[in-house]
């Protein structure tokens, strides 16, 4: 179980119903990322024993959480969603500590959570199938959605609440039983939820906690042959390893993955407030989601206001612990993340664009993995810092002669997630819409998602139904055709 308090939280794995230590008893330490003296949590370092364990829990309870009428399971979400408002301002303590957004952001990652679980659960009741008419006489053909099974759902650090509920919600609105692995920097989170779903009344067995690392317990429920559904949202390296394994297995899977996201600003006269919003998107969460806008193409003409506007924006952020009054930008959320955004910036320099801003490590009271607001400008479509994903606070702005060769330049990625467009030609919004190479398109905002709507991206950014609304079901149900003859 877990508590928000000054000394470390003991964390442990969730499993058949009872909260046990890891069958090796080996631990590892989760520091704050604002503070990296303070220990938030000890957390198990689990073995490939406990997560075999784990499936085999929920295994055995999906013989009877499966047979629980839909309306019934709608029940416990919606008591989860109930205590989860209750808790809010304990939960977004906790997710900042851990995580290190602000106070602002894990609230609003709350509320959200929230809403989409409240629509999930509705969606229980909405799990339908449809009639067809038949060929012969005396016949009727149906469809029924049924629940797969034991579901891995595997989920990163950067929304250690939100996306590990998006997996969970409507696994079990579907009748089928989870085994969580969150990520393992942000287990304290994963098993926060676990004990919300215990408050809940929540059967044992159907939702199970593992926590260790992704070579071992991570591979082990990937593999295991009890699993019938993978999935998982973080990097495209590892959702690409889990895709290949699980295709051995015939087993199908729900990766969403990276985005190297780009925002089109084209003969749009509000120049500063698109990048308000873009600055939004770009530096929210310090630039740590898979939604984040890292890449601007502008029109030359424009090129002197876009940049005193971003520079405006971005040097307005207040750095710090996110715990702290008027913290805008909290830390990055290790060291790697740390280095792997210092060794871009040296990549940006290298590669010959313009630093507009930013590029350095934040100095604060308390050592943390601070890092400033950076913005290059000048940047080559085919640089390094315009093509790779950086998961982290520096933003790329690039130039086009036409709104066509703004298009080409967005979609010369091998990333497809999401994509905004600030325009008042309305030949262009629908060139944007009909070409951009995304799964999310955003005219004249930012990219922000909503909860009943699908979630997902195409390209080498997702695989499988999209999260989310209405097709969310499509990879947490199996469909049955029923000949019916009378």
């Amino acid at each position: 179980m877990v508590t928000v308090k000054n000394t470390p939280i003991t964390v442990q794995n969730y499993i058949g119903g009872k909260w046990v230590p890891s069958s090796n008893n080996e631990t590892y330490n989760r520091e704050n990322p604002a503070n990296i003296e303070e220990i938030v949590s000890i957390c198990p370092n689990s073995t490939t024993e406990d997560a075999d364990n784990a499936v085999e829990a929920a295994q055995e309870a999906f013989k009877s959480w499966s047979q629980v009428p839909a309306i019934s399971r709608a029940k416990y979400l919606y008591k989860f969603a109930e205590l989860l408002e209750a808790h809010k301002d304990e939960v977004a303590e906790l997710l900042t500590k851990e995580q290190g957004k602000p106070l602002g952001e894990s609230l609003g990652e709350v509320n959200k959570t929230i809403s989409e679980v409240r629509f999930t659960a509705g969606e229980a009741s909405r799990l339908s199938g449809e009639t067809l008419p038949s060929e012969r006489e005396n016949v009727q053909i149906r469809t029924v959605r049924v629940p797969r099974g034991v579901i891995a759902a595997i989920s990163p650090w950067n929304f250690p609440l939100v996306t590990p509920l998006r997996k969970i919600a409507p696994a079990l609105a579907a009748g089928n039983t989870v085994v969580f692995k969150p990520a393992s920097v942000t287990v304290a989170m994963g098993a926060k939820i676990a004990e919300l779903f215990e408050k809940a009344g929540l059967p044992a067995g159907v939702l199970n906690l593992i926590i260790g690392s992704g070579r071992s317990v991570g591979n082990q429920i990937v593999n295991h042959p009890k699993v019938r559904g993978i999935t998982f949202t973080g990097s495209t390296g590892v959702g690409s390893g889990i895709y290949e394994q699980a295709s051995k297995r015939l087993v199908e899977v729900q990766l969403e993955m990276g985005g190297k996201n780009a925002a089109i600003i084209y003969d749009y006269p509000d120049v500063e407030g698109a990048v308000a919003q873009i600055v939004g998107a770009a530096f929210a969460a310090a630039g740590q989601r898979c939604t984040s806008i890292s890449r601007i193409v502008i029109n030359e003409k424009d090129a002197d206001r876009v940049y005193a506007a971003l520079k405006e924006k971005a040097e307005a952020y207040v750095i710090g612990d996110g715990l702290a009054k008027g913290t805008s930008m909290g830390p990055l959320v290790s060291q790697d993340q740390l280095e792997t955004t210092q060794q871009y910036v040296k990549i940006g320099h290298e590669e010959g664009a313009t630093l507009l801003t930013g590029g350095e490590i934040s100095k604060q009271d308390k050592e943390g993995y601070y890092f400033q607001p950076t913005i290059f400008t000048n940047v080559k479509p085919d640089s390094r810092i315009a093509k790779e994903e950086i998961f982290g606070p520096v933003l790329s702005v690039m130039t086009a002669d036409t709104f066509s060769e703004a298009i080409e330049i967005m979609n010369d990625s091998e990333y497809g997630l999401a994509a905004s467009c600030f325009t008042k030609n309305k030949d262009y919004v629908d060139q944007f819409v009909s070409q951009a190479e995304a799964g999310m398109l955003h005219v004249n905002n930012g990219t922000i998602s909503e909860s009943h709507a699908p979630f997902g991206g195409l390209k080498a950014s997702a695989v499988g139904p999209y999260s989310i609304g209405s097709t969310a079901k499509d990879f947490f149900t199996d469909l049955k055709v029923v000949y019916d003859a009378n």
